[in-house]
């Protein structure tokens, strides 16, 4: 294979692989049924609940699929957490209404559903220097004696990352994919105006 070939090759895997990827791993997401639920009788016809009202208003009903947790509060107001998307949340709620139904609880509206935080995984690909990182960049958090990676919270966002040395990264604080995606854009930006000193 040429000089010139091989460049080539080398030049095309360098774009195939990205610059960064991420894997929502759970949303957190919240509705209310506009209907009085009546927690004990819930808990007491169905198996997949765990009511404690002294220690917690909340009854924890659990869905095997999608695997998630519901809260389910007197109230009505429910709060969703171990679904990965928007489709499973309403799922996940569809199947709450179902169980309802067992206790004489009739829904009949279809529940407005709001994202309260998304949590997502991913890897950036590039090496982090943590330490020169904590130093340059305003708003993080480092102690590696503690916790071995830094928590960083992008400006005029919601979003916090927690960065580790070798790329791989946690985000908490959007609420939907396009904030996801635009944290995730500016967060390797940053980075890499950042590295670009420390380089020189």
């Amino acid at each position: 294979m040429t000089a010139k070939k091989t460049a080539a090759k080398a030049k095309s895997s360098l774009k195939s692989k990205k610059d960064s990827e991420y894997k929502i791993q759970n949303i957190v997401a919240t509705t209310s049924l506009e209907k009085p639920v009546p927690l004990t009788k819930l808990a007491r016809t169905q198996p997949n609940t765990e009511y404690n009202p002294e220690t917690f208003p909340g009854l924890v009903l659990r869905i095997k699929e999608p695997k998630s947790a519901v809260l389910v509060f007197s109230s009505g107001n429910l709060v969703c957490t171990g679904t990965k998307s928007l489709p499973q949340v309403r799922k996940v709620i569809d199947e709450v209404i179902k169980q309802l139904k067992k206790v004489n609880v009739k829904i009949t509206i279809k529940p407005k559903i709001t994202v309260q935080n998304i949590v997502a995984s991913g890897t950036i690909n590039l090496q982090l220097n943590l330490n020169y990182l904590a130093l340059e960049m305003e708003n993080t958090e480092y102690e590696p004696e503690q916790f071995p990676g830094l928590v960083y919270k992008l400006k005029d966002s919601n979003a916090t990352f927690l960065l580790f040395s070798n790329g791989k990264l946690v985000c908490t604080g959007t609420k939907n994919k396009q904030q996801l995606e635009d944290s995730m854009t500016q967060l390797l930006k940053n980075i890499k105006v950042i590295l670009k000193d420390y380089k020189k």
